[in-house]
């Protein structure tokens, strides 16, 4: 499966503090909502095999639904936080990732041969989406910043391996480009996860 064996590579190539045991991820829907997403303890350490995009199109599928993961997510943090530091970070999310998939699109655009940017959530995106759906109060702004987490170590593991490796330069350079706001946003998850156990 494309998810898990991202996730393998994100052990490897996303943060030093990642690592740790391995976790069956098919528990998703069972797991309560603050045990949301992946961990930063908890990534599978199977690196080795590690499956980043192979292709252009690739690339631009995957980036479009992290793209559009993140804008739906964020909107609902908007709604739903109790955390005015949560809220203000949503907005930076939803702006930076809606620039990234306009940016995309204008990318793909120059692609030869063509690349199509249609986005589309997968099936971690869905149960992570309904899982804040589900979820209110703190243990909203918890579950929210612990898919944010993990969401945002594959993203930027993604897209510094093809901004590296990939093969259509109008997407490598788009890879380049968003690498700086996705790891802002990381650091800033960090920093307001850091703070949740003083409030």
């Amino acid at each position: 499966m494309k998810t898990r064996i991202l996730m393998a590579a994100t052990a490897a190539l996303a943060l030093a503090a990642c690592g740790g045991d391995s976790e069956n991820e098919d528990n998703l829907n069972t797991m309560p909502a603050d045990n949301m997403m992946m961990p930063a303890d908890n990534i599978t350490n199977a690196a080795g095999e590690a499956a980043m995009p192979q292709n252009g199109q690739e690339y631009a599928t995957m980036v479009g639904a992290g793209d559009m993961f993140e804008i739906e997510s964020a909107r609902l943090a908007q709604e739903k936080a109790t955390s005015d530091d949560i809220k203000e970070l949503a907005e930076m999310i939803v702006t930076d990732h809606t620039t990234s998939t306009e940016q995309l699109r204008q990318a793909a655009s120059q692609a030869q041969p063509p690349v199509t940017v249609e986005p589309q959530l997968n099936a971690e995106q869905q149960a992570n989406m309904q899982a804040l759906r589900s979820a209110n109060g703190a243990q909203f702004d918890q579950a929210w910043l612990q898919q944010q987490l993990g969401a945002h170590q594959k993203a930027l593991a993604m897209v510094q391996h093809y901004a590296q490796n990939g093969d259509v330069p109008s997407l490598k350079q788009h890879a380049g480009t968003v690498a700086g706001p996705i790891q802002r946003h990381l650091e800033r998850v960090q920093e307001l996860q850091g703070g949740q156990g003083a409030e």
